[in-house]
């Protein structure tokens, strides 16, 4: 596995006195369970807060500690290992969902770093609810008024091929704009890995602001993807 996260606070393990860091869920030493601790995802795992990562080697350590720490290894334990056993069970588990998916680890290191990002942040709704992209205000104008159409022509029993056709060609144009959204954010992960190993905070900043507003831009792509596929997926029922 990965070394370390050198962020981490040292401790010493409760029923040796072996020294461990804050991310450690067992004692590396006598294997007792530790207490719950505020560690975040990356130190849950030893990483350090970097975007790369092998996700083959994440899921062996996954499933390594999940072993270890399932609750019937410790039936007979006391009270206390019980409760950390399920606790850290928990932790790990959350860990593990957020860090094998990119996107999801891109969106809880940026949170991490105090960038906020999803929904919560970039508004409610329907796509059409919020302020587009400003490259975009004309085609997602023309999209809307499109959808709207179809929209009024599925209430009336009516079918318009074109229309269905413009939408079709609208959803590729859409979808590629996703397809360069996801190749951009893996190029501005690279780039702040870069800057984790050369300690370089500026050009850090910059990548995370950067990943930030293309998430945004990802969000928005994505829900006008689906309101077309809503009701391109209703014209064909």
């Amino acid at each position: 596995m990965p070394t370390t996260s050198t962020t981490s606070a040292p401790a010493a393990c409760w029923a040796c006195g072996a020294a461990l860091t804050s991310s450690a869920l067992l004692c590396p030493d006598c294997g007792k369970v530790q207490p719950a601790s505020a560690a975040d995802y990356f130190q849950v795992f030893g990483l350090e807060r970097r975007l790369g990562l092998e996700v083959a080697a994440l899921e062996r350590e996954f499933h390594r500690l999940s072993r270890r720490l399932h609750p019937d290894r410790f039936a007979r334990a006391t009270p206390e290992e019980q409760q950390w056993s399920l606790a850290n069970t928990a932790l790990l588990n959350d860990a593990y969902r957020a860090l094998r998916d990119p996107l999801q680890r891109t969106e809880y290191l940026l949170k991490l770093e105090g960038l906020q990002i999803g929904e919560e942040h970039a508004g409610k709704g329907k796509s059409a609810d919020r302020q587009p992209p400003a490259d975009l205000l004309e085609e997602v104008f023309e999209l809307n008024m499109q959808l709207e159409e179809m929209r009024m022509n599925q209430k009336m029993g009516e079918n318009d091929p074109a229309l269905q056709s413009d939408l079709s060609a609208a959803r590729s144009r859409f979808e590629a704009l996703l397809a360069e959204v996801d190749s951009d954010l893996a190029a501005k992960g690279a780039e702040w890995d870069e800057s984790v190993i050369q300690g370089d905070a500026a050009t850090r900043e910059k990548a995370a602001n950067a990943m930030a507003a293309l998430l945004d831009r990802r969000r928005y792509l994505r829900n006008l993807v689906r309101d077309v596929n809503e009701v391109l997926s209703t014209a064909t029922t």
